[in-house]
């Protein structure tokens, strides 16, 4: 007796290979793009084209600048942050920047 398995593939891996990215760079100093990058690693993410495809839901933002308020991470959890800058000095080399 054979038994056959019928895979079907999920439309979000389908989507999650599109958006792999070209090149990563790792940050030397601090800026809004080192900030977003942060936020969204420390919730377990690449960057916020990941948590879009994963979460398939809109980014939380603070309305004044724009950075990342809330994030959900892959266990359910959420992760809050504040309206000023999170990301320490310490950690500012361990950000990776991907070039898509």
């Amino acid at each position: 007796m054979e038994i056959y398995i019928c895979c079907i593939q999920d439309v979000s891996v389908g989507m999650a290979a599109i958006a792999e990215p070209k090149s990563m760079t790792r940050a030397k100093q601090w800026s809004d793009e080192v900030e977003e990058a942060y936020r969204f690693q420390l919730a377990g993410y690449r960057d916020a084209i990941e948590y879009q495809i994963i979460q398939k839901k809109d980014i939380d933002r603070w309305p004044h600048n724009g950075y990342v308020k809330k994030l959900q991470r892959k266990d359910g959890c959420f992760y809050y942050f504040d309206k000023t800058r999170e990301c320490p000095e310490k950690d500012i080399n361990k950000c990776k920047l991907y070039v898509y």
